[in-house]
């Protein structure tokens, strides 16, 4: 069993425009773009990243905006809601603060005993705010949200599976157990760590698959202290038939990727060396960042990429 997750890092999703995109995490949700890049793979290709002030894990949101990209379909195989933690009694201002956004198919309930905002992002991906007690994380209160209210981190991801036994092996090899079970969803969580350590699994084997486009979740990242932690859970995975890529350098942190049986693409993420390794903590998200393979493509991306308000 692997002993170095200490939760989610981050959870990457696509989007189909990068300023509608960039207003709804900054304006709607408050969060702070921390980095301003580009995809590895496809560099004209925005990557934003929104989190808390200095872009800690476990609260990193982070998006590939393809230009007007075709809207995935939701279905098995896939995360299905992406959940932050807001503060006890603070679903009622985010209901009205969403409403008056224009925000899409809100809808309160309760899971596990915790008061639950649901509601679409712009390209219809399922988002929620999950009321948390004793969430002592500090909020960016910079994008115009009180701190009363305002965002914490993440709170869990909940994965659509026709079958979640091949996934919840793996997740109990990665350090997690079941504690609790409501209907169809079962919650895994991780002992210790950061406070984003809940993964939900919801089961339905008669889930259409989902395919995938602006609106799905890319890849879940799972949070480890440093290359040489990552390097030992690899081996570990490798080694219980869980192979994953080598280690490569996202400038911002250390990545390795592998796919899960359920069909969702995990990673393990290093803590280090953080957003602010090439800006001032003061100033983050503000430039446009290349990683040094793409620093020669700069004065055509300035000209291409969608300008971003703010």
């Amino acid at each position: 069993m692997l002993t170095q997750i200490r939760g989610l890092h981050h959870v990457t999703s696509m989007a189909s425009g990068a300023r509608a995109n960039n207003a709804f995490f900054t304006r709607t949700l408050g969060l702070r773009r921390v980095k301003k890049t580009v995809n590895f793979d496809a560099p004209d290709v925005y990557h934003l990243y929104y989190a808390d002030e200095i872009g800690t894990p476990g609260t990193v949101m982070t998006y590939f905006p393809f230009p007007d990209a075709a809207r995935g379909r939701r279905g098995a195989g896939e995360v299905a809601v992406t959940a932050m933690a807001i503060p006890q009694g603070a679903a009622t201002a985010w209901e009205d603060r969403l409403r008056d956004a224009g925000a899409r198919n809100i809808a309160r309930d309760t899971a596990f005993g915790a008061t639950r905002l649901l509601f679409d992002g712009p390209d219809g991906e399922r988002l929620a705010l999950v009321e948390t007690a004793q969430d002592d994380r500090a909020p960016w209160t910079g994008g115009g949200v009180e701190a009363e209210i305002a965002i914490r981190g993440f709170h869990s991801v909940e994965m659509l599976l026709r079958d979640a036994g091949p996934t919840v092996e793996l997740l109990e090899f990665m350090g997690y157990r079941e504690t609790a079970r409501e209907g169809a969803v079962t919650r895994y969580e991780i002992e210790g760590g950061n406070p984003a350590r809940a993964i939900d699994i919801r089961t339905d084997p008669a889930a259409p698959r989902a395919q995938q486009g602006a609106g799905s979740v890319h890849h879940i990242a799972f949070s480890v202290e440093s290359r040489a932690v990552q390097a030992e859970a690899a081996e570990k995975l490798a080694q219980a038939g869980w192979p994953t890529t080598p280690q490569i350098d996202r400038d911002y942190f250390h990545a390795i990727y592998f796919r899960s049986p359920g069909g969702v693409l995990f990673e393990v993420a290093t803590d280090e060396p953080g957003f602010d390794r090439d800006e001032e903590r003061a100033h983050l998200g503000e430039a446009l960042k290349l990683p040094r393979q793409h620093e020669h493509l700069r004065a055509e991306l300035e000209r291409s990429l969608e300008p971003l308000e703010g």
